[in-house]
């Protein structure tokens, strides 16, 4: 599944890497911690987090994630979407608390 298509079955916004959404996904990780996230989340993962610093595009990049899932509405400033499409990463975002997105997410990837 592309992030294209879970985009339009979820709803999602697109924040950053309009160009990028073909990629492919291969499963999700949420986590808020940077560190568990550079140990744990697998290339084409989805990751769902509610932070918003610059550090989350690098941790991104370091991993190949697929894209990041903002939680709550919540969005990064001009300077880390900036640094986004510099480093080739999508970010998205949704107004869904993390346990919702996660749930959805599993849905669809595991079916």
């Amino acid at each position: 599944m592309t992030v294209q298509e879970i985009i339009k079955k979820l709803n999602l916004t697109v924040l950053s890497g309009h160009n990028l959404l073909e990629k492919e996904v291969t499963g999700a990780y949420c986590s808020d911690l940077l560190s568990d996230v550079m140990g744990n989340a697998r290339e084409g993962n989805l990751w769902i987090t509610l932070q918003v610093h610059k550090n989350i595009i690098a941790v991104a990049s370091l991993k190949d994630l697929a894209a990041i899932i903002l939680v709550k509405g919540l969005r990064p400033d001009a300077e880390t979407l900036k640094l986004s499409e510099t480093e080739n990463i999508i970010v998205l975002s949704t107004s869904k608390p993390a346990f919702i997105i996660a749930g959805q997410l599993y849905e669809l990837i595991e079916k």
